[in-house]
C-alpha cells in the first residue's frame, strides 16, 4: 500500500510536470512567435495551466499519500522529499493567487516590451505595481508556511537551500574585491594597444548558420532543439524539446554568437538530465544557480578561454572572410574579455557583471520587503549603479527597464547569476584537474572531455543533491568564491 502511494505520487507529479512543459512552450512562443495581439489570450492560457497544476498539487489525496508513501534507494528518497517540499510550497498559496499572479506576470511582460522600446517607465509602472503586490503576497504566504523570511521564501523557489544571509557576505566580499580589481584591470588594459574591431557587416543568415553549427559542435543535438529569435535571449522548452533564442546584429557578431554559446550551456544541462526520472522532481535541474553555472562554464570558462578562441577564430574567419588579424585569438580575447563600466547587465564583462547582480538583489529584496516602492525604482536603480560602478544610466531603457525578470514576476532569481558564475569557476578548476587534456581538446573545438565530466558530475545528478552538496561531490568543497576571484585575477589582473 505504501509503495502504491508513491506510485500514485509519481503519476501525479508527471502530470504536473507535463502541464509545466506546456506552459514553458507557451512562454517560448510568446517571446519568439506570438503576434502582439495574442497577449491577453496567452495570459489566460498560462493562468489556466498554473491553476490546474496547483490544484493537482494541493489536492487532499497528495497529503494523504505523502504521509504513507515509502521509497527505496537514494534517488526515490530524494524524489519523495522534493515532492513534499513542492506540496508544502503549493498549499501555502491559494489557487486564485496563483492564477492572478500568472495573469499579471503575462500582462506586465507584454507592456514591458513597449515600455523598454520607448524608454518609458511610466507606461509599465501600474502593471509592475500589480506584479510586485502579488509577489509580496506570495512571499508572505510562503514565508509564514515555511518559517522563512518572505524574500528567502522566493529565493528558495529558484535555488533551494540558499538564503539572503548566505548571499550577503559573498556579495560584500566581492564588492571589496571589485573596488581594488576594477581600477587595476582598467589600468592594465589601458596600457595595451586597443584591439582591432571585428569587421562587419556580419550577414544575419551567416550568423544564424554559424551559431547553430557551433552549438552542435559543442554537443547540442538539434533533433531535440531549435534556435529562434527573441528580444531577450533565453533557453526554454523541455529536456526533450529545448528552445534557444537569440537576437542578431549585423554590425556585431558577438551578441548572437556568445549568447547562443551561453544558452547552449543551459540546453546541454537540460539534455543531460537523468531520463529515468524525467518529469519527476528529482529529475529536474538542481536549481537556477546550478543552471547558471552550466551556461557560464560553457560561455565564459570554456568558449572565452585562450584554447577555444584559437579554434573559434578560425571558424569566424572561414565564415566571414577578410583579413585574418581581427580573428587572431589574442585579438578576440581583447575584444571579448574587455573590462568596461557599462549600463547593460547582459553586455557586462566578468568583473563588473556581479555588480549588476548585487544591485538587483538589493533592490528586489527592498521591493519585496516594502522598503522600496515601484514608483521609486528608477531613482534607486540609478543611485545604486552610481555607487557600485560610478555611472548613471541616461534613460530607463538602459536602467531599470533593461531586464525582463521582474516584469515577468521573477523575484529572488538574480542572485543565481553570480552564484552560478562562482560555481562555474570552481567546477572548471575541478574539471581541468580530472581531465588533463581538456584545454588541448578545446583548442580543436572539442567540448567532449568537459561535457563528459559535466554529464557525470552535474547533469546526470538531476536534483539528487542540493547546490552545496552538488559542488562538494564534484569538487570536494562547497561554494568557494576564491576560485572565481582567482580566475578573474589570472584572466584580467596579470599583465
Amino acid at each position: 500500500m505504501h509503495n502504491l502511494a508513491y506510485e500514485r505520487l509519481k503519476a501525479r507529479f508527471a502530470r504536473i510536470a507535463a502541464l509545466g512543459e506546456a506552459a514553458s512552450m507557451l512562454h517560448w512562443d510568446a517571446a519568439a512567435m506570438m503576434p502582439p495581439g495574442g497577449g491577453h489570450s496567452r495570459g489566460e492560457q498560462l493562468a489556466a495551466l498554473a491553476g490546474l497544476a496547483h490544484e493537482l498539487l494541493t489536492a487532499p489525496v497528495v497529503e494523504e499519500d505523502l504521509e504513507i508513501a515509502q521509497s527505496d534507494g537514494a534517488w526515490e528518497e530524494a524524489n519523495l522529499a522534493l515532492m513534499d517540499r513542492a506540496h508544502a510550497r503549493a498549499i501555502a498559496l491559494p489557487t486564485d493567487l496563483v492564477e492572478a499572479t500568472a495573469r499579471a506576470n503575462s500582462a506586465c511582460e507584454k507592456i514591458w516590451r513597449e515600455a523598454k522600446a520607448r524608454a518609458d517607465f511610466a507606461l509599465v509602472r501600474p502593471a509592475l505595481e500589480e506584479v510586485v503586490r502579488l509577489q509580496r503576497e506570495t512571499a508572505r504566504a510562503l514565508g509564514a508556511a515555511l518559517s522563512m523570511d518572505p524574500y528567502d521564501a522566493l529565493m528558495d523557489g529558484y535555488q533551494r537551500g540558499v538564503t539572503a544571509a548566505d548571499v550577503e557576505p559573498v556579495f560584500a566580499a566581492y564588492e571589496a574585491f571589485l573596488a581594488d580589481a576594477l581600477p587595476r584591470a582598467e589600468a592594465i588594459q589601458a596600457a595595451k594597444p586597443p584591439p582591432i574591431p571585428l569587421p562587419g557587416p556580419f550577414p544575419v543568415e551567416v550568423q544564424r548558420m554559424l551559431c547553430r553549427s557551433l552549438s552542435e559542435r559543442i554537443g547540442l543535438d538539434y533533433d531535440h532543439a531549435r534556435l529562434d529569435e527573441s528580444l531577450h535571449p533565453f533557453c526554454g522548452g523541455t529536456p526533450a524539446d529545448v528552445r534557444l533564442t537569440t537576437f542578431y546584429d549585423e554590425d556585431d557578431v558577438s551578441k548572437a554568437l556568445l549568447g547562443v554559446l551561453h544558452e547552449t550551456g543551459h540546453a546541454l544541462y537540460e539534455r543531460g538530465l537523468p531520463e529515468a526520472f524525467a518529469r519527476q522532481p528529482v529529475g529536474d535541474a538542481a536549481g537556477m544557480a546550478a543552471h547558471e553555472s552550466q551556461s557560464l562554464i560553457v560561455e565564459m570558462q570554456a568558449c572565452r578561454s585562450d584554447p577555444f578562441l584559437l579554434f573559434l577564430g578560425r571558424e569566424l574567419h572561414a565564415a566571414f572572410g577578410g583579413a585574418p588579424a581581427p580573428y587572431a585569438p589574442a585579438n578576440l580575447a581583447a575584444n571579448w574579455r574587455r573590462v568596461a563600466r557599462g549600463f547593460i547587465r547582459v553586455d557586462a564583462d566578468e568583473i563588473t557583471y556581479p555588480a549588476h547582480v548585487i544591485l538587483r538583489f538589493r533592490l528586489e529584496r527592498a521591493l519585496i520587503g516594502g522598503a522600496l516602492e515601484v514608483a521609486d525604482l528608477p531613482g534607486a536603480w540609478n543611485e545604486g549603479l552610481r555607487k557600485s560602478l560610478g555611472i548613471v544610466p541616461p534613460d530607463d531603457a538602459r536602467g531599470c527597464l533593461q531586464d525582463i525578470h521582474w516584469h515577468d514576476g521573477a523575484f529572488g532569481y538574480f542572485p543565481s547569476y553570480t552564484l552560478g558564475a562562482m560555481a562555474a569557476a570552481q567546477l572548471m578548476k575541478a574539471a581541468r584537474m580530472a581531465e588533463p587534456g581538456l584545454d588541448d581538446a578545446l583548442a580543436e573545438g572539442d567540448m567532449a572531455p568537459l561535457l563528459g565530466w559535466l554529464r557525470r558530475n552535474v547533469h546526470g545528478k538531476g536534483s539528487l543533491l542540493g547546490f552545496q552538496d552538488l559542488l562538494r561531490a564534484a569538487t570536494g568543497k562547497p561554494l568557494d568564491p576564491a576560485d572565481f576571484t582567482e580566475h578573474l585575477t589570472r584572466r584580467y589582473l596579470e599583465a
